[in-house]
């Protein structure tokens, strides 16, 4: 069957199976995300606590995460991400117990948070070398962008859902339809043809520490920057579990129903956002920028939105330019990264995910008690604008240094360049073979992020930041 060029990567076997998996694993992540913010909040009353729940799931990505990179450089990445997504079912199963007996106390709730964090830090890495063994390095770009969309559209079903049905069977039927889904992961892992992935190399002699990751990643000073305006756009200018979630139980008095509203709004911006990166033939750093700029600016005209329509309105292009920033800075990371060093890489990104999810959500969670939700995302947004910014400043002076022969070359979205006909060979990268993460713009993510194909914004299945 011929598929379309943005949806090329289709052709492979194990793609669709493990795009079809990522779909229905994102769709119970999200609907799990959900009902677990709202049964702390249910619980407590307090955004904080809420926010608390968050860095149980992001925290260990920053003391674990570069173990998990090794894992991933050192075994099979098929038969890590296997044992991953049974442990989560397993903890999912828990979850949905523990609802049925209407705790008093989040104590539980923190445990299995934490618990589900450990799980997220040691296997995302290899979910993201897996990813790229499952449709190779020719159609690796648009395999991210197809699995943007995919992540988004998972989490829009994921939250409109959940919305439904969390007032009409409680959070314990949500938490067990996400266990569900992970059955379908694990389904999909066995059906795949071994002879048609793509691996990539193993750690090679003398670089199988955390230290050559951590080497490759400081080396790059552009990485750094991006790492940087990831973790305060991340942090403050994305945490919207926290702030959307504020705005329905406090100002906007919208109920569980609004919050499910709120983040279906957020969802669909993302599609936006991620049709638009793959509608794009590059996607430059400039366009970066721009991106977080949105994202900022419309994160300070939000804090006065005096109604949930207009509140949800905000929500579309703050949540597309996400997308765009999150593709951007991901594929980038992926793309130029070696493969005997990936999987440390893309544990490095985890990191800045996981550690802006653990400070934004308290520091949101503080902010909106004490200022109120408003006066928490106008400062928040003013700090988020100062950061892109800075940001921009950063790239012009490195522009400036570097020679001009040294530039580097913009990030190839997923529509491909027609190539000549005749025998002259074309040259590639060193290193293009790059996985990606599955997750997501994400947000903050943490677990970005997802267990899906491609998803930059958020690391897989993890602390579910948008």
């Amino acid at each position: 069957m011929a598929y379309p060029a943005m949806l090329r990567s289709l052709r492979h076997h194990n793609y669709r199976l493990w795009a079809t998996a990522d779909f229905v694993s994102i769709t119970g992540t999200w609907m799990q995300n959900l009902a677990l913010n709202w049964l702390i909040l249910s619980i407590t009353g307090s955004a904080t606590s809420m926010g608390l729940g968050l860095v149980m799931q992001t925290l260990p990505t920053m003391v674990l995460g570069p173990w998990g990179g090794v894992i991933a450089d050192r075994l099979p990445s098929r038969w890590v991400v296997a044992t991953g997504q049974s442990v989560k079912a397993v903890l999912a199963v828990l979850l949905g117990l523990l609802a049925l007996g209407e705790p008093s106390g989040v104590g539980p709730l923190y445990a299995i948070s934490l618990v589900t964090g450990v799980a997220t830090a040691l296997t995302s890495p290899a979910l993201g070398r897996f990813g790229a063994e499952v449709v190779g390095p020719a159609d690796l770009s648009n395999g991210l962008a197809l699995g943007s969309v995919l992540s988004s559209a998972g989490r829009i079903l994921g939250m409109s859902l959940a919305g439904a049905a969390i007032p009409l069977f409680g959070v314990s039927a949500v938490f067990f339809a996400d266990a569900a889904g992970f059955v379908g992961v694990l389904a999909a892992l066995v059906l795949m043809r071994p002879r048609e992935f793509h691996p990539l190399p193993p750690s090679e002699p003398g670089e199988r520490g955390i230290a050559a990751g951590f080497r490759y990643v400081l080396s790059d000073p552009r990485m750094l920057i991006m790492f940087g305006l990831a973790f305060v756009l991340g942090s403050l200018g994305r945490n919207y579990q926290v702030t959307m979630a504020a705005m329905a139980h406090g100002p906007l008095d919208a109920g569980a129903s609004g919050y499910g509203a709120l983040s279906v709004a957020f969802a669909a911006g993302t599609v936006l956002g991620g049709v638009y990166a793959a509608s794009r033939l590059r996607l430059p750093l400039r366009l970066l920028l721009i991106a977080a700029t949105v994202c900022a600016a419309g994160q300070l005209l939000s804090g006065g939105a005096p109604t949930l329509l207009l509140f949800g309105a905000a929500m579309l292009p703050i949540a597309a330019a996400a997308v765009v920033l999150d593709t951007t800075v991901g594929t980038r990371v992926q793309l130029d990264s070696p493969g005997h060093l990936r999987g440390r890489v893309i544990s490095a990104q985890g990191m800045v995910g996981a550690a802006s999810g653990a400070a934004g959500g308290p520091a949101l969670g503080a902010l909106c008690d004490t200022l109120g939700p408003r006066a928490a995302l106008v400062l928040a947004g003013a700090v988020s604008l100062t950061a892109a910014l800075a940001a921009a400043y950063g790239f012009a002076r490195l522009r400036r240094t570097r020679p001009a022969a040294a530039a580097p070359a913009p990030v190839t979205a997923p529509v491909p360049v027609p190539v000549p006909a005749g025998p002259t060979p074309v040259p590639t990268r060193r290193g293009a073979a790059s996985p990606v993460t599955i997750t997501a713009p994400l947000p903050a993510g943490t677990p970005v992020p997802a267990i899906g194909v491609m998803s930059s914004a958020a690391a897989s299945r993890s602390a579910g930041t948008p």
